[in-house]
């Protein structure tokens, strides 16, 4: 499959930042993209830095304005379009929601991102429900789509619960970056974790993932930091964690990459990690915390 990724920077201007996806979606798709993945929350500035109630004039219904622009583009472009957007479910309930469209513009289907940071500079909890759609890969004309969002790719969870249902490839559209005061070493690690969980939740499961990071350097509109710089490095991973591209840490790009999705049954024959899973004995995982006491039989 080919699979086209846009790593952008965003500006306050929702037209201005629609209207330059649109124009690389379409460049994609000339250069043969069937598949193509936009990076989260990408109609607007990263507005969770603060915890302000005027920013909840972003979110939009589903179906709605937004979703008609992009069923549009992906129609007209002929590619499955994987969207972020915020989600107004009704007064007072929002979501971060992924939406997907397929190559004729309907929408296939949606993921409510599960996991909700509240960290200093991602004050999202602030601003969004946690998803109750659950984990389930979004059915398309390439395949069985496992989309999450953002602070959902940190957990093995989800992505295993994706693979189980068939899902052939892993997507995250994600908006994450440095804190100015860390040292450089430690923005090196935590960009490298980042990086280094997901590739996991590719050789674990033995399908490709596909992360699409924002860009650039976002100002905190209430001075208390120094703002976001978005670490870019949009990647995609084969089955066995290989790296098959990786975007620059801070410029913006659009490329298409090409993904072998029959690398999948190879691979999960030398290495059968669902085979050889032991579920009688992961019962317990569905506890927040296990006490000491409770292993000891």
């Amino acid at each position: 499959m080919k699979i086209g990724i846009i790593q952008q920077n965003c500006s306050a201007s929702v037209e201005e930042n629609r209207k330059k996806l649109a124009k690389s979606i379409t460049k994609l798709a000339k250069e043969g993209a069937e598949l193509v993945v936009l990076q989260e929350l990408h109609d607007s500035l990263y507005f969770c830095q603060t915890e302000d109630t005027n920013n909840f004039r972003f979110a939009l219904p589903i179906p709605g304005e937004a979703t008609d622009f992009y069923s549009k583009v992906a129609k007209e472009s002929q590619v499955v379009l994987v969207t972020s957007l915020f989600e107004k479910r009704a007064a007072g309930l929002y979501h971060n929601t992924a939406v997907v469209f397929d190559k004729d513009g309907s929408i296939a289907g949606m993921h409510r991102k599960m996991h909700i940071p509240d960290d200093p500079a991602y004050y999202e909890k602030f601003y969004f429900t946690p998803g109750d759609l659950g984990f389930h890969p979004i059915k398309t004309s390439v395949g069985k789509l496992g989309v999450q969002v953002c602070w959902d790719q940190w957990y093995p969870e989800g992505a295993r619960l994706m693979a189980l249902q068939g899902a052939d490839l892993l997507i995250y559209p994600t908006a994450i970056g440095y804190e100015s005061s860390d040292t450089k070493e430690e923005q090196k690690r935590q960009r490298e974790a980042w990086m280094t969980i997901q590739r996991s939740h590719a050789i674990a499961n033995g399908i490709p993932v596909v992360a699409v990071n924002r860009v650039g350097l976002e100002p905190d509109p209430s001075g208390a930091t120094k703002g976001i710089k978005f670490w870019g490095s949009s990647f995609v991973a084969g089955q066995q964690g290989e790296l098959l591209y990786q975007a620059s840490e801070t410029k913006q790009e659009a490329v298409v990459v090409d993904v072998d999705l029959k690398r999948t049954e190879t691979v999960r024959q030398w290495w059968p990690f669902l085979r050889d899973r032991r579920i009688d004995a992961y019962k317990d995982l569905v506890h927040r915390f296990i006490e000491n006491k409770k292993l000891r039989k």
